[in-house]
Parts: structure tokens; C-alpha cells; sequence
């Protein structure tokens, strides 16, 4: 397993961006695909977005397309997303993740989770 640490977080308004990362340690990083959830009070977990161990593929839930842009860095061992022209309704707690599959870790059956880091959007 890889351990996972996210930071980034913080209060905006509407129209405003954040940039959320993820910083891995342990087994090797670049060999997992990767991950974002989020999950709002009193709302099921969700999907946000993945990435290959290449960084080539992504893939986004429709309510972040074109707002969003998930990336890594292999590196560095850190994952980013890039949230631009936040809105109330993204206001929730982000998860990254990590796992052997695009299919597994976007089921959300990755089998690393970070701590979570809180993202407020005011209106």
C-alpha cells in the first residue's frame, strides 16, 4: 500500500480555485492509478476525478468537467487537482486514493485513502 497525505484546502468564493495535493509515500507511486473523491455533509461519498500511472488517461465526473483538471507529478510523489470557478455545491471534504485499476479506484474501492481535506465555496 502507499500512504497518502492531502493538503490544499481552504475557504473561496464562488468563481474562485483551489489546488488540492496529494503527496504519497511507500510502495512504489508511480505504479498506481490515482484518485479523487469528495463527500459533502449528510451525502453519500462521490467520484471526482482519476489518473493513469502515466498521467495520459483521466477521467472526470460530469459535474467537474472543464473546471478541473487532476494531474501528477511522479517525481515528486503528488498528485494535484486544480479547481477552477469553484461553486457552492463543491463544498465537501477530498479524498485521494489509490489502487490497481481506473476501474477500482474510481468504484471507490481504491485500497489507499488519505485524511481528507476540507474545501468550503461561499456564494
Amino acid at each position: 500500500q502507499v500512504q497518502l497525505v492531502e493538503s490544499g484546502g481552504g475557504s473561496v468564493q464562488a468563481g474562485g480555485s483551489l489546488r488540492l495535493s496529494c503527496a504519497a509515500s511507500g510502495r512504489t507511486f508511480g505504479s498506481y492509478v490515482m484518485g479523487w473523491f469528495r463527500q459533502a455533509p449528510g451525502k453519500e461519498r462521490e467520484f471526482v476525478a482519476a489518473i493513469s500511472w502515466t498521467g495520459s488517461i483521466t477521467r472526470y465526473a460530469d459535474s467537474v468537467k472543464g473546471r478541473f483538471t487532476i494531474s501528477r507529478d511522479t517525481a515528486k510523489n503528488t498528485m494535484y487537482l486544480q479547481m477552477n470557478i469553484l461553486k457552492p455545491e463543491d463544498t465537501a471534504v477530498y479524498y485521494c486514493t489509490a489502487g490497481p485499476s481506473a476501474v477500482v479506484v474510481a468504484a471507490g474501492q481504491g485500497h489507499s485513502w488519505g485524511q481528507g481535506t476540507q474545501v468550503t465555496v461561499s456564494s
